[in-house]
C-alpha cells in the first residue's frame, strides 16, 4: 500500500511570469457533414497540508489544473493567426427510446414501418434481390436490421443525420446499402493490403468516455515513395479509398450497437508536416474519401481533433466555418503543437495517450513490461519557478516500481528514499538530474525497499512556463 502528498515549493520573492510563446494554429475540419467524443482522479488517500509562508505551500494537484486553466499566451504579431473561440462542447444524443422526444418516437416508427413495407413490395430495395428471390432481411455493418434493438441505434444514426426527416433518412438509407452492394464491402472486408500504411491510420486506446480513438497521422505523406505508391494514379488512389473503407468497416464492427453502448468513434487528426494544398492527388484523395464516409456512414464521429496544424489549416477553417452547423462545429477541438498533450488530456487519461502526443501509451509490446493501458497515471501541473515533490508513503517491504515524464522535460529530476527509522540514511536513488526535451521522454525507475519509509520524487521547474507531470507507480510483492 501506498499513500501519495504532494509538495510545491516556491522561491521567496520570486512570482511566476506568464509565458510568452507563440502558437501555431490549428487546422480546419473535415467536411461540415461528417460526423464519427478521466484521467485517473488524484490518489484517493491524497493528503493536503499548509506549511508555513512565506516560501513552501502543499497544494492537491489534479487534472482539472492541467486542463481548465491553461496558460494564455501573447503575441505582439497583428499577423498572428488565433485559434478559434471553443464551441460549447458536443454531447452526444441519447439512443434510449426513453430518452426521445415524442415526435422522434414517432419518426423512429414510421422509419421501420417503412422499412418493413419495402421489404415486402421488393421495389425500394430491388438491388439486393437474388435470382427473384424475396429479401429475407437487410443489414449493415453486421447488424440484421428490424431483428433486434440494435436497430433502433443504427436508425436513428440515418435519421439525426436527416433531421429526422422519415423519407430523406429511408433515401439515404437505401442509397448507402446500393453502395455498399457496388463497393462489395463484404469481399472488401477480406481483402489483404498489406501494412504500408499501418502508420498512417490506426487504433490506440480509449477516451474518457470508453470511445475507441482512431488517429490519421498525415505527416506519413511527406515520404516520397509512401505516397507516390498511393496517389500517383486512379487505380493507386482508389486502392487507397477501399483500404480506408476497411478500416473503418473494421473499427465499425467493433462497436457496441445495444442501447446504452459506444458506437461512435473519436478522431485524432495529427496534421505535423501535413502535405500542403498543393499536392493535388492527396487533396482529390481526402475529398473522395470524406465524401464517401458522410453520404455512407452517418453520426460514427463523438469528437474531432486537430493537433499540430499548419497556418493554412486556420485560414481554410476561418473561410469555411461560417456555412457550418453549430452543431457541427461543436465536435472540433483545435490545439497547437505546445497544446497538444494538455489538450489530449481533456478527453484521454495519459496512459491512453501515445508517448510522441505527450501520454505514457507505447505500442503492445514487451518494451515496457511493468507498466501497460490498465495502469492508471496521475497528472499534476509543476508551476513556473517552482520544485514540486510527490511523496509517497510505502506501508509494506515490496519492490516499488515508478515511471514518470514531464512534457516537453527543461526541468530537473531527482529521487530518493527516506526510511521512517530517522536514524538511518536517506538513500538517493536519482541525483538531481537536468533533463531536455532531446531526452527519453519516460523514465522509469525501481526500487527495493526492505524497511517502511517513503519516496520523494522531486521535479524543480526553472522555467517561466508550467509544465506537466505525469507518473505512476506499483508495488511489487518482495520475493524471499
Amino acid at each position: 500500500m501506498a499513500d501519495v502528498n504532494l509538495t510545491t515549493t516556491s522561491p521567496p520573492e520570486l512570482p511566476a511570469e506568464p509565458p510568452t510563446s507563440s502558437h501555431p494554429p490549428p487546422p480546419p475540419p473535415p467536411p461540415q457533414n461528417q460526423e464519427t467524443p478521466s484521467s485517473p482522479p488524484p490518489p484517493q488517500n491524497q493528503k493536503t497540508t499548509f506549511p508555513p509562508p512565506p516560501t513552501t505551500t502543499t497544494t492537491t494537484a489534479t487534472i482539472a489544473d492541467v486542463i481548465e486553466h491553461p496558460e494564455k499566451p501573447t503575441s505582439t504579431d497583428p499577423t498572428t493567426t488565433k485559434t478559434p473561440e471553443p464551441m460549447p462542447s458536443f454531447k452526444e444524443e441519447s439512443n434510449q427510446i426513453k430518452d426521445l422526444s415524442p415526435s422522434q418516437q414517432k419518426s423512429l416508427q414510421d422509419f421501420k414501418t417503412l422499412i418493413q413495407d419495402s421489404l415486402t413490395n421488393t421495389k425500394d430495395f430491388a438491388f439486393l434481390q437474388k435470382q427473384n428471390e424475396p429479401i429475407s432481411e437487410l443489414s449493415i455493418w453486421g447488424i440484421p436490421i428490424l431483428k433486434d434493438d440494435r436497430t433502433d441505434v443504427v436508425l436513428l444514426k440515418f435519421l439525426r443525420a436527416r433531421d429526422f426527416k422519415v423519407k430523406d433518412s429511408f433515401t439515404m438509407l437505401k442509397d448507402t446499402l446500393q453502395w455498399r452492394e457496388t463497393f462489395d464491402i463484404e469481399s472488401l472486408l477480406e481483402q489483404d493490403f498489406g501494412d504500408d500504411l499501418e502508420k498512417v491510420v490506426f487504433n490506440h486506446g480509449f477516451d474518457k468516455e470508453g470511445h475507441p480513438i482512431c488517429y490519421n497521422v498525415y505527416g506519413e505523406f511527406q515520404n516520397k515513395d509512401l505516397y507516390e505508391k498511393t496517389f500517383s494514379d486512379n487505380e493507386k488512389r482508389l486502392r487507397f479509398l477501399r483500404w480506408r473503407i476497411q478500416f473503418l468497416e473494421r473499427s465499425i464492427r467493433k462497436l457496441d450497437f445495444r442501447s446504452g453502448g459506444v458506437n461512435t468513434i473519436f478522431q485524432v487528426n495529427d496534421l505535423k508536416n501535413a502535405p500542403g494544398p498543393a499536392k493535388r492527388e492527396l487533396r482529390v484523395a481526402t475529398q473522395q474519401a470524406l465524401q464517401l464516409l458522410q453520404d455512407n456512414y452517418p453520426e460514427f464521429v463523438a469528437k474531432q481533433v486537430f493537433i499540430n496544424a499548419p497556418w493554412w489549416y486556420l485560414a481554410f477553417y476561418t473561410m469555411i466555418s461560417p456555412f457550418m452547423t453549430q452543431r457541427t462545429k461543436s465536435k472540433f477541438v483545435f490545439a497547437s503543437t505546445a497544446r497538444t498533450p494538455e489538450t489530449l488530456f481533456k478527453y484521454v487519461s495519459p496512459e491512453h495517450v501515445p508517448i510522441q502526443y505527450g501520454g505514457l501509451s507505447v505500442d503492445y509490446c514487451d518494451c515496457n513490461p511493468e507498466f501497460t493501458i490498465d495502469d492508471p497515471a496521475s497528472v499534476v501541473t509543476v508551476r513556473p519557478s517552482t520544485k514540486q515533490t510527490v511523496e509517497i508513503i510505502v506501508n509494506e517491504k515490496c519492490v516499488f516500481v515508478w515511471e514518470l515524464r514531464v512534457v516537453g522535460w527543461e526541468v530537473s529530476y531527482s529521487a530518493e528514499y527516506v526510511p521512517n527509522n530517522e536514524s538511518h540514511y536517506t538513500i538517493i536513488i536519482q541525483k538531481a538530474k537536468k533533463m531536455t526535451p532531446t531526452d527519453e521522454p519516460v523514465i522509469s525507475h525501481s526500487f527495493k525497499i526492505s524497511e517502511l519509509g517513503k519516496i520523494l520524487l522531486t521535479i524543480d521547474n526553472p522555467t517561466s512556463k508550467k509544465k506537466t507531470l505525469l507518473y505512476r507507480f506499483k508495488v511489487n510483492p518482495l520475493s524471499e
